[in-house]
């Protein structure tokens, strides 16, 4: 069994670090001078510290090579890169594809299955993994549990059992559309949780964002076509909580900047990592007035970070709406 993680971000390098204990694994990145840096280290301490890699961990920045003799693709790239190695990866390989990269596609506000469903059609399988996990925690061997959705169950049962040792555990599921949406609008919702922590309004205000927030995803995932019980699982609730209030949570430090006053541009130059909540606010504010869908939370990030509306504003204005039934 060969298997290949494309992309050597925090997430791709702790991955491909997990399957390598057991299987054969190469870690694919474009940048020559980041893989020769990882190869000189054993290690990425760009995102990932000087965690070592496994001796069945190999390095290679030719996709082609990397992709060869795979039994497996798991592609960690950044959303707005996803069209663009699916398209080269149809050119060389009949392979299963799996994704771990959570967002919406910058423009066409399609989610990573909507992508893949573009590029691979039904010629491929393929699938999503996601839920609530931190590369930090995982590289360190603390438990850590995701779920896999694909389009068959062959497929998932295969992640599933390849993922399933150590420190990990993998559910498999149908619901691709319910996984893709958790993992990509929980971002969104993460971003304001980081306000409300940043203006120091406590643990009820928390709770409160994360209980609201969860029920505008799920409106907006059941209006896709996901199914509404997903959004209680790993990949809805537990990826939510914990980019909601994890200390490794990027999203979440972006609002709480956002909050002290700092601009955009300021926070993204020095977090160093991709914040896809920022570009997914966008896409999800405007996917949203065309399905519908009534989304407060998520309007009131995109205008503070889009819009320039004040932090507190935003706030006041969700506390203002008018009274409503829970549902």
């Amino acid at each position: 069994m060969k298997l290949t993680v494309l992309g050597a971000g925090a997430w791709g390098s702790a991955l491909a670090m997990h399957l390598a204990i057991k299987y054969p694994v190469t870690l694919w990145a474009r940048n020559n001078g980041h893989i020769s840096g990882m190869a000189k280290a054993r290690s990425n301490p760009l995102y990932l510290g000087d965690f070592k890699f496994p001796d069945q961990l190999v390095l290679e920045s030719n996709l082609e090579k990397a992709v060869k003799g795979s039994d497996l693709i798991i592609s960690v790239v950044p959303t707005y890169g996803f069209r663009t190695i699916l398209k080269s990866l149809k050119e060389i390989t009949r392979s299963p594809i799996i994704w771990a990269n959570k967002g919406l596609e910058m423009d066409s506000s399609k989610l990573p299955h909507e992508v893949a469903r573009d590029e691979l059609g039904s010629s491929y399988s393929y699938g999503v993994l996601s839920g609530p996990s931190f590369a930090a925690e995982l590289v360190r061997e603390l438990p850590t549990a995701v779920t896999c959705a694909a389009t068959d169950e062959k497929l998932s049962s295969l992640v599933a059992n390849l993922f399933h040792h150590g420190n990990m555990r993998v559910y498999m599921s149908h619901d691709i559309v319910g996984v893709s949406v958790g993992g990509a609008l929980k971002n969104v919702i993460a971003i304001a949780s980081g306000i409300s922590d940043g203006m120091g309004f406590g643990n009820n205000a928390r709770a409160a964002l994360i209980t609201r927030g969860l029920a505008e995803i799920t409106r907006f995932g059941v209006a896709l076509g996901g199914k509404p019980e997903t959004f209680g699982g790993l990949a809805g609730a537990g990826d939510l909580v914990l980019t909601c209030t994890g200390e490794y949570s990027r999203n979440r430090e972006v609002g709480i900047r956002l909050a002290k006053g700092q601009s955009l541009d300021d926070i993204l130059k020095g977090l160093g990592h991709v914040a896809e909540g920022v570009n997914t606010a966008t896409e999800v504010n405007k996917r949203s007035e065309v399905l519908g869908v009534d989304m407060p939370i998520t309007r009131e990030v995109f205008n503070v970070i889009h819009n320039g509306k004040s932090a507190k504003d935003a706030v006041l204005d969700l506390l203002g709406r008018s009274l409503k039934q829970e549902h």
